[in-house]
């Protein structure tokens, strides 16, 4: 895999569709994720992954599972693009002398893709979080509304309706840039570093040595159900490792909080806060979620990546242009 020539074209396109592919099938269990770490002891709306999608279909139907799905859609392709572009680029420069990679070096290689993906992945992950959170919020606010009107027995009348005001990405990204400039999207970007980072330096040698055991030839690809189920191994352990910086970075991204949850000023606050507060088991919350996201969403991203549909796409052009 070191040795190869990288078409970068058919790189970008290959993690593009990939990255389609991926999210469209496993974005309600982000969703659950994303609703899970966030909600902090208090008003506990979820007590498990399949509870929250139950939840959330009940209340905002079979599509608000899928909200924040557009913003990830549209980011995903040149996000896991990078990712697999990059990576392919370091381990292509880091083994020139003609040498196998070593496992440091395949470490570096993995630290690069994940540094350069941050560019995509801080600002989509920022518009996602607050459009897949607010369901969460609004459910609370009107969970509490029937609670204090219950407990109101001198109240006359009914109390008014909570009403949720949806935002779009686009409304959100537009108050951001007014209010706090470019870097309103880039916040947690620190913590995005410190989750994608490791993430990357785990995952991608990982799956390179898992890979290579499938390969009963050096020079021909393993087969597409070894790749599949080496990035699915791989993506798994390493979302996983990192599930703790995971809830820090959800945390800190979060712009709307829930009836009395902490906010935080940054990753040695939020980190102090949730050990305090929550204990050390919450830096695991959703992590059965993360690992069953990230699985299918890198095995799906690694059969098209060596399968190489971009290429035979694009081996196709010319016949028709003739």
């Amino acid at each position: 895999m070191a040795d190869k020539q990288i078409s970068l074209p058919a790189k970008l396109i290959n993690g593009g569709i990939a990255g389609l592919i991926g999210v469209t099938c496993v974005f309600p269990i982000d969703l659950a994720k994303t609703r899970l770490q966030n909600q902090q002891n208090g008003q506990r709306m979820y007590t498990s992954m399949s509870d929250c999608l139950i939840k959330t279909i009940r209340s905002e139907g079979y599509f608000g599972m899928y909200r924040g799905a557009a913003v990830n859609l549209t980011l995903v392709t040149p996000e896991k693009a990078i990712k697999l572009a990059a990576n392919d680029f370091f381990r292509h420069h880091l083994s020139k002398d003609g040498k196998k990679l070593t496992l440091l070096r395949e470490m570096l290689a993995g630290c690069g893709a994940g540094t350069c993906q941050v560019i995509v992945t801080t600002p989509m992950e920022m518009l996602k979080i607050q459009l897949q959170d607010a369901g969460r919020i609004a459910a609370q606010k009107k969970l509490m509304a029937a609670q204090a009107q219950l407990s109101s027995s001198s109240a006359v009348g009914s109390a008014e309706p909570v009403v949720e005001r949806r935002t779009t990405a686009t409304q959100i990204t537009r108050e951001l840039l007014r209010s706090k400039g470019i870097a309103g999207l880039y916040k947690g970007l620190g913590a995005t570093l410190l989750r994608d980072v490791p993430f990357s330096i785990v995952y991608f040698p990982l799956f390179a040595n898992l890979n290579k055991l499938g390969q009963k030839d050096p020079n021909v690809k393993a087969p597409f159900y070894v790749s599949f189920l080496s990035g699915c191994v791989a993506g798994s352990t390493a979302a996983v490792a990192v599930n703790p910086c995971d809830v820090i970075k959800t945390r800190l991204q979060s712009l709307q909080r829930g009836v009395n949850e902490d906010t935080y000023s940054g990753i040695l606050d939020c980190t102090k806060k949730i050990w305090q507060k929550e204990g050390p088991m919450a830096f695991l919350k959703g992590a059965y979620c993360r690992a069953l996201v990230i699985a299918p969403l890198f095995g799906i991203a690694q059969v098209v990546y060596f399968i190489g549909i971009a290429e035979f796409l694009l081996d196709m052009l010319p016949k028709h242009r003739a």
